[in-house]
């Protein structure tokens, strides 16, 4: 799948859906599933990794988990899921260069056909500028924006009309410097309507209600495999309970005594016993 299939798919009134994954085993579960695109997330690092936020994770780490996901795949290339690969904090606020080489590795070094970053600040649209008249794919993210923990926090964004009008503007910005496709995260459902309605590219939403072109999750935290799920994200299924009672179950009979003690085999040397008479 191609990035511009997506925009065929909004002009039709075809949902989008998005899964995440993080390597080989979690990529062929998606694909299965039926997902439209896979996306690397950079929230590898707290899912994965183990890290509190998502600023840790590396661009080599990015590189390392996209090349799994890849490699789960079956089947022709042209059957499978449209991969977006996240590109790491500091991998594109520091300029256009840089961007583009980081951008450019993700492509050339492993089978993702897309990036995604977060913000529309002008020095991002201009990276997005760059990225797109090079020849890269982008996909843009409003709203909750992870990589900009510390100083917007976890809350929901857009809350009162000025916050409003200014992420319209920047959807609108984003649009115009090439993005085949925008993620709003955590957002009013209003507000994402409108954006639907405004934007030619399709929206996809993560906590921004039902009235966009498509969802997006974190595939661990539909699989309820996290400790804790976000409000907009429920767990279809404990599924993090679920294994660990089975593993428990195994483990539990390994650990559980013979019931009986093997048989003693005589020795070797013991004279066998007489025939019966007859």
């Amino acid at each position: 799948m191609r990035p511009a299939e997506l925009i065929r798919f909004k002009q039709s009134g075809r949902a989008i859906t998005v899964l995440t994954a993080w390597d080989s085993l979690s990529a062929s579960l998606v694909q299965e599933a039926g997902a439209d695109v896979v996306l690397v997330g950079d929230s590898l690092a707290m899912v994965v990794l183990g890290h509190a936020t998502t600023l840790p994770v590396t661009l080599e780490q990015m590189l390392s988990h996209t090349q799994a996901v890849c490699r789960g795949f079956q089947g022709a290339l042209h059957a499978q899921p449209l991969v977006v690969a996240d590109l790491p904090f500091l991998s594109y606020q520091c300029g256009p260069e840089r961007a583009v080489a980081a951008a450019g590795l993700l492509l050339k070094d492993s089978g993702a056909a897309a990036v995604k970053l977060e913000g529309a600040e002008p020095e991002v649209v201009a990276v997005i500028d760059r990225l797109v008249r090079m020849g890269i794919p982008v996909m843009g993210h409003l709203g909750l924006t992870p990589q900009a923990v510390h100083r917007l926090g976890y809350r929901r964004q857009a809350q009162d009309p000025r916050s409003q009008e200014k992420l319209k503007r920047q959807a609108l910005d984003l649009e115009a410097a090439g993005c085949f496709a925008l993620v709003l995260e955590h957002i009013p459902a209003e507000l994402a309507a409108d954006l639907r309605a405004q934007l030619t590219i399709p929206v996809i939403g993560i906590g921004a209600g039902a009235g966009c072109d498509g969802q997006v999750r974190v595939t661990a935290d539909l699989l309820g495999l996290t400790p804790q799920q976000p409000p907009f994200s429920p767990a279809l299924i404990q599924g993090r309970q679920l294994c660990v009672e089975a593993l428990k179950g195994w483990v539990s009979q390994q650990q559980a005594p013979h019931l009986a003690a093997p048989s003693a085999v005589p020795p070797t040397n013991t004279p066998a016993p007489p025939a019966p008479g007859c």
